[in-house]
């Protein structure tokens, strides 16, 4: 319906002499919780709340496939071990982690572009061109580095240790260490901002219908990254101190200043999707002084009016959340049967495989109910660092990343 009403738009502006409007483009960028890992066949659970039951109606059509979005596509470049490729179409479900899958085609995920998009092809008539650009695994200090920033400089603990070649997670050869970190610093960036030119450089290649006389108008920027930085202690040795995480805020809004200066949009709206995994219940020192150190850029004078946090971990499931905890004690009484430790069941180790598993069937049944586990089965999809791979969670997510870049695309076109 959207597209008839654009294509009817466009006649009647033709006619009129009037100039059609450009095609809003936004690029979402970051690492594996960019990329999602939220399957399809958890979308059933977001109808489950009657909070997120309209949501679900917009991101599936009468047919119960997931909804082709009429006026709102997708470039999406991303990969695993240097092997990148670019999937685009309309925006659709699909174009979450690739990881294992079909590159030609949308999979079988989702990440926050699906909420994003869905929202964004909502809130304007003109088409709307999403540019998405995530892996896995990647870090700000190194990997996203922005040119600013200069060479990676080594934290006081590298300095301090890694010339020793001692010690858990130490180079072994330092001077290679030195030479891979060179090669890698910035690259993810430079692959970022290459694939935004490429496509903009010919809009045509993802949207058949762009007009060149239409134009396009850069409206949005999205970052969500974070869990590899937040868990570097090496990079970031001030254990649970306050200020731990000030050299993130630093990198970061660096970044901000180099996307703008490097796609020539001083005033681009920038939305930071700031680290919710755990939820609210996550109150540790260390995810509290990250959380603070990745919204720190909304608050720089600088940046004001222009640059939001959006705080993602109102947006996790705690139910689902409480199951993944008693997960994690039967991998971890695994642990200590294949570890032989001292002061559970295979101490001795005499228990065979066989004996190991039954053990942890019985443990499984003790602490989750059958009623968990058809939760889990429904809602779940992922471990906690991505979000439990649930698609409630993701949708949301990127629903609200939505609405604060429109915030600030309306408060700008104010009067």
């Amino acid at each position: 319906m959207k597209r008839a009403t654009a294509l009817l738009t466009s006649l009647v502006l033709a006619g009129s002499g009037l100039q059609a409007k450009p095609l809003k483009v936004f690029i979402l960028a970051g690492q594996s919780n960019m990329e999602g890992t939220a399957k399809v066949s958890t979308f059933d659970y977001i109808g489950d709340d009657p909070a997120t039951a309209p949501l679900l109606k917009t991101m599936r059509g009468d047919d119960g496939k997931p909804t082709v979005c009429d006026g709102a596509w997708i470039s999406y470049l991303t990969g695993a071990k240097e092997k990148n490729f670019d999937l685009h179409g309309r925006l659709t479900a699909g174009y979450g982690s690739m990881w294992g899958q079909d590159p030609t085609k949308p999979g079988d995920k989702i990440g926050p572009e699906f909420g994003f998009g869905l929202t964004m092809d909502a809130a304007f008539d003109e088409p709307v061109l999403i540019i998405k650009a995530a892996w896995g695994g990647k870090s700000l200090h190194t990997d996203f580095r922005p040119p600013g920033s200069g060479p990676y400089e080594l934290s006081s603990f590298q300095l301090e240790n890694y010339p020793k070649q001692e010690g858990h997670g130490i180079p072994k050869d330092f001077e290679q260490w030195k030479a891979d970190k060179a090669t890698a610093t910035g690259l993810y960036y430079r692959l970022m901002i290459e694939h935004v030119k490429e496509v903009l450089a010919d809009p045509k290649q993802v949207c058949p219908d762009y007009d060149p006389g239409q134009g396009f108008e850069l409206s949005g920027f999205v970052w969500f990254q974070g869990f590899n930085d937040m868990v570097d202690g090496h990079v970031y040795p001030k254990h649970n101190q306050p200020d731990q995480f000030d050299l993130y805020s630093e990198l970061l809004a660096q970044f901000i200043r180099d996307v703008r200066k490097d796609l020539e949009a001083p005033e681009l709206p920038f939305v930071i999707g700031v680290m919710g995994v755990g939820g609210l219940k996550d109150q540790s020192p260390r995810m509290t002084n990250f959380r603070k150190a990745m919204a720190a850029p909304a608050g720089m004078p600088e940046f004001k009016g222009n640059v939001s946090a959006v705080e993602t971990a109102p947006f996790w499931s705690d139910e689902l959340g409480a199951i993944e905890e008693k997960r994690g004690k039967i991998n971890q009484m695994r642990y200590f049967l294949d570890s032989k430790h001292k002061d559970h069941a295979n101490a001795d180790g005499q228990m065979t495989q066989e004996q190991k598993n039954e053990y942890l069937k019985k443990l499984e049944a003790e602490l989750i109910s059958p009623a968990e586990v058809a939760l889990w089965e429904r809602g779940a999809s992922n471990a906690g660092y991505h979000y439990l791979g649930c698609a409630k969670t993701f949708a949301q997510i990127g629903k609200s990343l939505a609405e604060a870049n429109l915030a600030m695309i309306r408060d700008k076109e104010a009067p």
